[in-house]
Formats: structure tokens, C-alpha cells, sequence
């Protein structure tokens, strides 16, 4: 009798990582994401950090790269920085909203390409073009997602808190900050 239970856990554990409200290790991805603007996923901490879309993009590709590996597609990589680390010249609202719709998507295909092996045999196999097996790569996706869903929360709170006091600047009157003499300096 063939068995698959390796398999349904790591199904257990890609959907606890990506959506669980009750996730052992904190947030999932979802739950990070949840009330993240346009805005925010546009900023960075600093020059040489990555934007929240950027996270989400790469995290997005590495699902993809590893439904298409389970399809057999031998060819497809990942090897280049624009498919690995997509740079945004700006992210709006619909941006943003294809980001995480594609990132949704990406979730819902790789869970259902798993759904459709039978046994756990597979997961020894190599990943084509790689150095690795499947169980490698899944258990990968796993860490892979806790550890750019680490650096959103940070990014999300370094820059939400300077988002709200930009724009809380920006709503009000200058003379509120300053006094009632800086319009007499201006």
C-alpha cells in the first residue's frame, strides 16, 4: 500500500506558514501582509534593503520555480536576478493588489500539484536542474517563507510608524507643530 503522510505534512506545513491564524511559530504570511499598503510595500528601510513587493515577488517566484519542477518542466530556472528579484519602479493599488493575487494563486497551485501525488515516493526524487530533492525543496519553501515573512513584519513596522508620522505631518497645519510663530518665519 502506498502512503503519501510525508507528504500531507508538508502539505500542513505550506498552508500553516502561508495562512494559518494559528501557526506555532507567529503570523503567517497572510496575516503580515494583511493591512500593508500600496505605500508601504513601495518603501524601503534603507537603500540597499528590499521592498515588501520585492519580498513578495521572490517568495511568489520560488513557488512557481517549484510547481513547475513538480510538472516535470526541466528547462525552467530562476537563475537570473529579474526573475528572482523583480525591482518595482512603483507600486500602486493595483500593483499591489496583482502581487498578492499572484502570490495567492502561486499558494493555491502548489498545494494542488502536491494534491495530485499519490505517495510519498516522489519527494527522494532530484529537483531537475538542482542538486537536491523535492522534500529538499519543499521543507526549503517552508523556511524560506518564515524567513521573508520575518523580514516584512520588521519592515512593516520600521516603516509603518514613519509612514503615519509623514503623514501626519502632512494633514497638519504647520503652525500646530511649530507655533503660532512659525508663519511669521515663512
Amino acid at each position: 500500500m502506498e502512503t503519501k503522510e510525508e507528504l500531507l505534512r508538508i502539505i500542513d506545513l505550506l498552508n500553516d506558514t502561508y495562512e494559518s491564524e494559528e501557526a506555532w511559530h507567529g503570523s503567517s504570511v497572510v496575516e503580515i501582509l494583511r493591512d500593508v499598503t500600496p505605500k508601504l510595500a513601495d518603501n524601503r528601510l534603507s537603500p540597499k534593503t528590499h521592498t515588501i513587493a520585492e519580498l513578495v515577488y521572490h517568495i511568489t517566484t520560488w513557488r512557481i520555480f517549484a510547481v513547475r519542477k513538480l510538472q516535470g518542466d526541466k528547462e525552467f530556472d530562476i537563475k537570473t536576478k529579474e526573475k528572482n528579484w523583480k525591482i518595482f519602479p512603483m507600486v500602486d493599488a493595483l500593483e499591489w493588489e496583482t502581487l498578492q493575487m499572484e502570490l495567492s494563486l502561486s499558494q493555491e497551485e502548489l498545494v494542488s500539484e502536491l494534491e495530485k501525488r499519490t505517495d510519498d515516493e516522489f519527494l527522494e526524487k532530484i529537483v531537475p536542474g538542482r542538486n537536491y530533492s523535492f522534500y529538499t525543496l519543499l521543507h526549503g519553501l517552508v523556511n524560506h517563507d518564515l524567513y521573508h515573512a520575518g523580514q516584512i513584519a520588521l519592515i512593516k513596522k520600521g516603516l509603518g510608524q514613519a509612514i503615519l508620522e509623514e503623514e501626519s505631518l502632512e494633514d497638519s497645519d504647520d503652525s500646530a507643530i511649530f507655533g503660532s510663530d512659525y508663519d511669521e518665519f515663512n
